[in-house]
């Protein structure tokens, strides 16, 4: 990591006034660029997510601190300042570091923050120029405007859980979820580049805007082609499991030892894969000599393709799949996952000076700039760890001002 390189963002700030994870996630990735990142949270609670464990980070004796993993995993590079926002002292300080923001972000319920003074109306007759970006569940308008969204609700409800799971009729059959919170996480993403591109303009015009990102819009955005395939057939899709619709081989299998996955595009690869395996006459046979044939005649393709994997170690497979210039991989659980010199060679996995655990370990951002790298060199903060900082160096308080406002409950 080069601590000397120019940071992309660096000449933005952003007032992160979100939780959880959406919009934890947007600004994360703006701190990674560079960005001064302003975490603002409740005294005494903090972001939800802090409560978010077991497990959470232990310290140099193993023993767990108050820092939950999951908070970790979207707060790096952040400056955490406490503040009620529920009181006139507390608004009033967020109306004071709104001038020296250029970005706002937020994930209440859609009129929640006007209450306070803090929606998108009161801050741009503050900063006209600013860049609001609210995150809800559902939007700032429609039907279900003032609903709570959630990920998991919204899988189910924008249609990623009904192309998610083993298909019907099969053992485990039926929807799922994926295993990380995606809709989120897509949303965070969507959020990023939606603040970078409202900074672009505001750039070149001088004008601030509201950004409106819905995690069901988001969620149904992520449908891409099964959305597309959908609307122009009329035909809702199936579930298909770990197997394509549309090209056999392209799915997982059981070796001796474990499971791999093989996607043979075309039918070059194939012939070679069932070569590897010692079953020539699986590329000769007329029902499987093309790929349309061989997704006509999957059922009885397949059972003899499953014999064929589970006679070799996964090892072994890979080794002779690689030769054969056969695409394939191991499905990795996260012991392997980190342990793979392809992951440890790109420096995925980070540790971070923290004040409660002497270290902490993360992951690094993906986002490799060449100019101006992505940086993770500030562990995501303890409540409140940068309150008298962010205060006394960007309002100028004074320490006597602090204490009176600590004193009163409003930091």
């Amino acid at each position: 990591m080069n601590n000397a390189a120019p940071k992309a963002l660096g000449h933005i700030r952003v007032l992160d006034l979100s939780r959880v994870l959406a919009g934890p996630w947007c600004a994360q990735n703006l701190a990674d660029l560079g960005a001064d990142v302003i975490k603002i949270e409740r005294p005494g609670i903090g972001d939800d997510t802090r409560a978010w464990g077991p497990p959470y980070a232990p310290d140099a004796d193993g023993r767990p601190t108050s820092e939950a993993a999951y908070y970790l995993s979207a707060n790096r590079g952040k400056r955490s300042v406490t503040v009620d926002i529920a009181s006139a002292a507390g608004q009033a300080l967020l109306h004071e570091l709104v001038r020296h923001c250029d970005v706002v972000l937020e994930n209440f319920k859609v009129g929640h923050l006007a209450r306070y003074g803090l929606d998108y109306a009161s801050l741009k007759a503050i900063k006209p120029d600013l860049v609001y970006c609210s995150i809800t569940g559902f939007g700032q308008d429609g039907p279900y405007a003032h609903r709570a969204g959630y990920d998991f609700l919204v899988q189910g409800m924008g249609g990623l859980m009904s192309i998610t799971g083993e298909r019907d009729g099969l053992p485990g059959g039926g929807p799922q979820k994926a295993g990380v919170a995606l809709t989120d996480i897509m949303t965070g993403m969507y959020a990023t580049v939606a603040v970078l591109a409202a900074l672009t303009h505001r750039d070149r015009s001088g004008e601030g805007q509201h950004i409106d990102m819905s995690l069901l819009d988001t969620q149904v955005a992520m449908l891409a082609n099964v959305g597309s395939n959908y609307l122009n057939s009329g035909q809702r899709p199936q579930r298909w499991g770990n197997a394509h619709a549309n090209i056999v081989p392209y799915q997982t299998f059981a070796c001796s030892d474990g499971h791999i996955i093989v996607t043979a595009g075309n039918d070059s690869q194939y012939r070679k894969f069932v070569e590897a395996g010692g079953r020539p006459e699986l590329a000769q046979d007329a029902r499987f000599a093309t790929n349309p044939l061989r997704v006509q005649h999957r059922a009885v393709l397949v059972p003899l393709l499953d014999a064929m994997v589970a006679t070799k170690t996964r090892a072994e497979w890979i080794a002779l799949l690689e030769a054969a210039g056969v695409p394939c991989g191991p499905i990795n659980n996260l012991d392997e996952v980190f342990a793979d010199p392809q992951v440890q060679a790109r420096g995925m996995a980070i540790a971070l000076e923290h004040p409660l655990a002497g270290s902490v370990k993360l992951v690094r951002s993906p986002m490799k700039l060449s100019g101006t790298p992505a940086t993770s060199d500030a562990a995501p903060p303890v409540l409140g760890q940068h309150t008298d900082e962010v205060l006394a160096g960007l309002l100028g308080k004074s320490g006597e001002e602090i204490a009176a406002l600590r004193a009163q409950g409003i930091l």
